[in-house]
């Protein structure tokens, strides 16, 4: 039974990895509360899916560029610093939200800009900490490490909406803000105490934006990554339906923040299930198979969550979907972080990062404008099919990943 169970043997073994692993984890709570507050604020201000996924969508370029560069300067200094000043700088645009909460009337377009802002730092920052991991943990604890980042980033998934969802319906925005921007400051605290963590250096150092670029080049030149790329992506533009919770909560199961808590905590709890019985994944040697197995199961469950207008049945979905996503998440950082040179480990991890969470921004603009020009109900069904297509396509476009094998696979 020991191997089914998440591996813990890097928290155990590495101080490093258990202190990014205890900053990283509180700062995870705090940013799901903000998640949650920001879809709930300017769905309640404009009564518009479609607002809640431009402003989602709005967070992508910066973002991007923010990931990039942030993948760019981890591989030219030391990661450490970077993410304990970056993650002072969220702190700050977490407590600026909280304070126009609690204005009489809140300004929209510091509902739309810190956001923004926001996203662009923790672009920085999401690079430099998964770049970190691999660096910290020997080659063969590199799945139970990832899944162990599964295990937190998931558990904040799901007790950080749950917790927002009662904070709105108790006493208002401005905490979930406010305890964000608290968070924050958890994770420079447990950084601090951190080794430095300094960059693997070229014989020839390049130029910023020369090194963006290179990173680019050799993602063009490895089939492999570009497939795990488009896969997530695929699956979180189409079947990732987040900015329709506010919608689906008044709309169809005709209740209040409580339940746009449990919708937006329903997929952490799947995958916080999966994440701690993650101690088969070492032993997968079709790793590449797997992958598009589960993001298809999460196409058919995200359909399901469509058609059937039952709370219980929607949370199920949601649950199920989760659990798919974490083991596609874990599996494909261990394709991504075995098949990388250390050279350029931060920025193809910036890259990766640009993915994972530029793809549900760019599904809250899809999934929010589809639901205006139909229906809620239709655009969560369609996304769902669509992301089942993609996958389908992928296979025949990119077929690398279906064949992809393990180092010591047979």
């Amino acid at each position: 039974m020991a191997r089914l169970f998440v591996d813990l043997t890097p928290l155990r073994t590495n101080k490093n990895f258990r202190r990014l692993f205890a900053g990283q984890f509180v700062s995870l709570l705090g940013s799901n509360l903000t998640l949650v507050a920001v879809a709930y604020q300017v769905y309640h201000l404009t009564q518009s899916s479609l607002w809640v996924g431009i402003v989602g969508f709005l967070q992508l370029p910066p973002l991007i560029v923010g990931s990039l560069w942030g993948g760019a300067l981890g591989d030219r200094f030391d990661r450490r610093t970077l993410i304990i000043w970056f993650s002072l700088a969220l702190g700050v645009l977490s407590a600026v939200l909280g304070a126009n909460a609690r204005l009489a009337h809140p300004y929209f377009a510091v509902l739309v800009v810190t956001p923004a802002l926001a996203a662009g730092l923790a672009g920085v920052v999401g690079p430099l900490r998964t770049a970190a991991i691999a660096t910290m943990v020997a080659p063969d604890e590199l799945v139970a490490a990832y899944s162990l980042n599964q295990v937190i980033i998931n558990a904040g998934a799901v007790v950080g909406p749950g917790v927002a969802g009662l904070l709105i319906a108790g006493v208002g925005l401005a905490p979930c803000y406010f305890l964000d921007g608290v968070s924050f400051f958890a994770l420079v605290a447990a950084t601090w105490f951190m080794d430095p963590l300094p960059p693997v250096r070229s014989e020839t150092p390049e130029r910023l934006w020369r090194a963006v670029r290179d990173g680019f080049a050799y993602v063009r030149a490895n089939a492999v990554v570009q497939a795990v790329y488009w896969v997530d992506l695929n699956a979180m533009v189409f079947g990732l339906p987040r900015a329709l919770f506010p919608a689906v909560t008044e709309h169809v199961y005709h209740a209040g923040p409580a339940v746009l808590g449990l919708l937006s905590a329903a997929p952490g709890v799947g995958a916080l299930a999966m994440a701690l019985a993650t101690g088969w994944m070492d032993r997968v040697k079709r790793r590449g198979r797997l992958v598009i197995l589960v993001v298809l199961a999460w196409g058919v469950a995200m359909a399901l969550f469509g058609l059937v207008p039952t709370l219980w049945v929607g949370l199920v979905c949601l649950a199920v979907a989760g659990a798919m996503d974490v083991i596609s998440a874990v599996l494909r950082m261990t394709i991504l972080q075995t098949s990388i040179s250390d050279v350029y480990r931060s920025r193809i991890s910036s890259i990766q990062m640009a993915v994972v969470t530029g793809g549900p921004r760019l599904g809250d603009l899809e999934s929010g404008a589809v639901a205006s020009w139909t229906s809620t109900e239709f655009s969560i069904v369609s996304g769902g099919v669509m992301c089942v297509i993609g996958v389908l396509a992928l296979i025949r476009w990119r077929p690398h990943l279906w064949r992809e094998r393990s180092a010591d696979g047979s």
